[in-house]
């Protein structure tokens, strides 16, 4: 196993192993260090830099931060790796490749062409390379297009995904936030519910309802209820009206044990709902949901930053072809990202690294209570992610989402994205809030009459 130090200030530094240069190199984070990761010095990080920099991107196709032969993650990430795609940058070094990717050579189509042939390691090394500047305008030029009932991803087009989350699960509660949101403008990503209980029983009422409003309404929206994974097949298998299947993941098997599934049980997932032909203009089905942190505290690390095990998050992602990914990037709280300056880098890092990969990346911009964090970071983050061309953000009623008890994006969040950058919804669902006289652009409005639409959804007195 080969050994690297490099020299920075006065002081010369080695690392033992690769794993040991990623995550010295990494931006300073309360995860890390709580795993005796870190740099212990900045002069130790600019060294890992400089290490990393200098290292051949075959490097990391030679030496597997996880053993192969006992990480199901690894095998999959280095036996679907394209070997043709990876030719033009075989040459690089981890460095040549940051130059190479804020060069204008670097163009949208050229970035969907090589995203086969980069390794979840490879864009993670890359990623600890770059300011966020560099993170914004590399992810702004990644193009990630996918569709069910809708299109999501093109161009100048930010989708949403609408939370109405309830604390009883209560069917007009739901509503009600659903109303509230639509009337904004969202909820063209998914309408996705994080269910109080998991009772297959309570998840497919949910699921009838929502199915219901949609047809009612005639709305080309997709819904989730965000159940664990092997329960969604069993209601698929007992003919409910599933659109999505969800499943949070993370970067090594021994942490995706932790969360009850395996990649057999994901292909199953994905291969049950496609049989379904739910969707009318794409059979994206697949919905994902990742965090910098969930390996470390399942102990499941193996040594490794947790920023670079996020990144092998989306290599299992990848072989699904998702129609939605998204980071929930200040959810786990401050023991892995500490405050609000740490939580806006990983998010920069996660959504450039699920872009650069090739995956319709969205962001929960959010965090707990007890991180050192508030609304004005994530007013910072949202903006930076917006500028970054990001997929969808998730909404909230009232930045506050009252089951799962954490900050999030409001619907007028969304709303002020795409003013303040000219951006629309999903090309369907912008024609559908045009035609039921919701759509927000062209300035003061006439609220419409919600009447008979309150009646239908059960709101009315």
């Amino acid at each position: 196993m080969p050994s690297y130090s490099a020299t920075a200030g006065q002081q010369t530094f080695r690392f033992d192993t690769l794993a040991a240069v990623l995550a010295a190199a990494t931006p300073a984070r309360s995860g890390d260090e709580l795993a005796g990761l870190a740099a212990e010095t900045e002069a130790h990080r600019v060294a890992a830099r400089f290490v990393l920099a200098d290292l051949p991107l075959s490097e990391f196709l030679n030496e597997a931060l996880v053993p192969y032969e006992s990480d199901e993650v690894t095998r999959l990430i280095i036996d679907t790796h394209d070997a043709a795609a990876f030719a033009p940058l075989a040459a690089m070094t981890v460095g040549d490749l940051r130059d190479w990717l804020l060069s204008d050579a670097a163009d949208a189509r050229t970035l969907t062409a090589v995203a086969p042939g980069l390794t979840p390691e490879m864009v993670a090394a890359v990623s600890k390379l770059m300011r966020n500047q560099d993170l914004i305008a590399v992810a702004r030029k990644c193009q990630v297009i996918t569709r069910f009932r809708n299109t999501i991803g093109e161009p100048g087009r930010l989708s949403t995904r609408l939370q109405p989350n309830h604390p009883a699960d209560d069917l007009k509660g739901i509503a009600v936030a659903i109303l509230d949101g639509l009337l904004q403008g969202s909820g063209d990503a998914v309408i996705g519910i994080n269910p109080a209980s998991d009772s297959i029983a309570n998840c497919t009422d949910i699921l009838k309802a929502l199915d219901q409003l949609r047809l009612d309404f005639d709305m080309p929206v997709q819904s989730c209820v965000l159940t664990h994974v092997t329960s969604t097949i069993q209601i698929i298998e007992a003919g409910g009206p599933v659109d999505l299947p969800f499943q949070s993941i993370a970067g090594t098997q021994a942490a995706n044990t932790g969360f009850g599934v395996d990649l057999a049980v994901l292909r199953e997932a994905n291969e049950a709902a496609r049989s379904l032909k739910r969707g009318t203009v794409g059979d994206n089905v697949m919905y994902f949901e990742t965090g910098q942190g969930a390996p470390l505290s399942a102990g499941a690390h193996h040594g490794i930053d947790q920023q670079t095990l996020e990144v092998r998050a989306y290599g299992v992602a990848r072989a699904f072809d998702p129609l939605l990914v998204n980071t929930v990037v200040g959810f786990i709280g401050p023991e892995y990202l500490y405050d609000g300056k740490q939580v806006i880098r990983a998010g920069l890092e996660d959504h450039f690294c699920g872009k650069l990969l090739g995956l319709p990346m969205g962001v929960d911009v959010c965090y707990t209570n007890h991180v050192e964090a508030d609304q004005d970071d994530m007013d910072t983050l949202m903006t930076l992610l917006a500028a970054a061309g990001v997929n969808f953000v998730i909404c909230v009623p009232g930045s506050d989402d009252v089951m799962l008890s954490y900050q999030s994006l409001a619907f007028e969040d969304a709303a002020y994205l795409r003013r303040t950058f000219g951006m629309a919804p999903a090309p369907e669902f912008e024609a559908w809030l045009a035609r039921m006289n919701l759509a927000q652009e062209g300035g003061p409005r006439a609220l419409p009459d919600l009447s008979g639409m309150m009646q239908r959804m059960g709101l009315s007195a």
